[in-house]
């Protein structure tokens, strides 16, 4: 009886196609080929060693199980990288088993590979709360997940820690997978885009890295000011970019601070960044925190009083991360203790987070304390004064500025009377490099240092 592998292939593939869904079928199974059973053993090819690894890992098991419901006699599943590249040069395949461990043809063994291609689908754009801070964030990620075409490239959204920068990555493209599932999106952080280039530098398998993400329809690259200072990784991200916008390709980053203000970074990607839409994230007002507590009161469900929500809105500041988690310890001081929620009992529970919060210090409280320490006026601050026995008291202020709050460059200068991110930049190198040669100096600024955070 002759079988029909073929038609075998065809019905596995319909099983796995329903069961992990259309977006991950046609990104990791869809570009799969059968290239023969022998000896018990099923053999798939892929075009990348990228891509063989995550079907590996992710799938191999499950296709082995529906292979036996096809033919009870597989053992096992190998899965070969084949590309032009590999066949042009005469090497053999590099194959992997359904066991996850990766082998090339002559047996030996290689470490397993992963990539942050996932997505949470816990970050939606429904759940994200929208305020004067972010909403041109907000509306632009919601442009880019459901364009047809391109909107602008790329998208760079710039903000501190725990302002929603990652949430709103995550809801692109959980939003893109939805409404184009034919389409492919590869998001993962700066650092795991360094980490799968130098391995694929050390295996010789560039060119199966450039595959992979010069064919994807969105590239999402979290904290991109990882790569600052890695000038290999710099050069191939601006190739992989300028391909990818020629291809008519979206692009989204984040970072913690805009495209100018990224240190160690070449002009040329720096421009590059900047081509598109830069949309700050700036630091949460009163009514955006407590907009947050409440939306997070009701997805968990639980009752908590106004003024408490009011009080945590006021009283913590930093970040939404530390805003949520005061909420969350609260929340679980009530259900395990058993008593009711009150201010009382908050302040009780998030006495280390208030204190924390307490001691932080605003840009105005810098001027000033600096403008009493150098006895110079508040207002030279923001004078456009040039004489040393101003300016130095103004850098010493900018330098402290960048030291002891989370504000961006920019929103620091505007700060010195309208001054320019690159005037800030300037006084803090200044400072630091007097501090390195200037004994009183660097005194005086530990003396304010300790002052500000007492």
């Amino acid at each position: 009886m002759v079988v029909d592998r073929n038609a075998q292939w065809e019905r596995v593939r319909a099983r796995l196609r329903t069961e992990v869904g259309e977006a991950a079928y046609s990104s990791w199974l869809k570009p799969i080929t059968l290239a023969g059973v022998a000896d018990c053993v099923v053999r798939l090819n892929v075009p990348t060693r990228f891509m063989r690894d995550w079907v590996v890992k992710h799938y191999a098991d499950r296709m082995r199980t529906c292979w036996r419901e096809e033919d009870a006699g597989i053992e096992s599943v190998e899965v070969a990288v084949v590309t032009a590249a590999v066949m042009s040069a005469g090497r053999r395949p590099t194959t992997a088993g359904a066991n996850g461990a990766a082998e090339s043809a002559d047996g030996a063994a290689e470490p397993q590979r992963g990539t942050e291609t996932d997505v949470d689908p816990r970050f939606t754009f429904e759940n994200f709360i929208v305020g004067k801070p972010n909403e041109l964030a907000y509306h632009a990620a919601l442009r880019v997940a459901e364009a047809d075409s391109v909107p602008f490239n790329p998208l760079y959204l710039a903000g501190g820690v725990g302002l929603g920068k990652t949430h709103l990555m995550h809801a692109i493209a959980s939003q893109y997978r939805k409404r184009f599932p034919t389409r492919r999106v590869v998001y993962m952080s700066a650092e795991r885009f360094t980490y799968e280039f130098i391995r694929a530098l050390r295996d010789k398998s560039t060119m199966e890295f450039k595959e992979l993400f010069r064919s994807v329809d969105m590239l999402m690259i979290d904290d991109v000011q990882f790569i600052a200072g890695k000038e290999s990784t710099q050069e191939e991200f601006f190739h992989t970019f300028n391909a990818l916008i020629d291809l008519h390709r979206q692009i989204v980053i984040s970072s913690d601070r805009s495209p100018s203000d990224l240190e160690n970074i070449e002009d040329r990607m720096r421009s590059r960044l900047g081509w598109g839409l830069v949309a700050d994230i700036h630091a949460t007002d009163y009514e955006l925190r407590l907009g947050i507590l409440q939306s997070k009161a009701d997805q968990l469900g639980a009752t908590v009083p106004a003024p408490v929500l009011e009080f945590l809105a006021h009283k913590i500041t930093s970040n939404v991360r530390e805003l949520e988690g005061g909420l969350n310890r609260v929340l679980a001081y009530s259900n395990l203790v058993g008593r009711p929620i009150t201010l009382e009992s908050t302040q009780e529970v998030l006495r280390d987070l208030l204190r924390a919060n307490d001691r932080r210090v605003s840009i105005e409280d810098i001027q000033k304390r600096v403008a009493e320490h150098f006895n110079v006026r508040i207002g030279d601050m923001h004078s456009p004064r040039r004489a040393r026995a101003v300016a130095r008291p103004r850098q010493v202020a900018m330098y402290l500025c960048k030291q002891l709050t989370t504000r961006s460059l920019p929103e620091i200068g505007r700060k010195f009377g309208g001054r320019d991110h690159t005037t800030v930049m300037h006084a803090v190198r200044k400072i630091e490099e007097l501090r390195q040669s200037d004994p009183a100096l660097s005194e005086d600024i530990d003396l304010l240092r300790r002052m500000l955070e007492s």
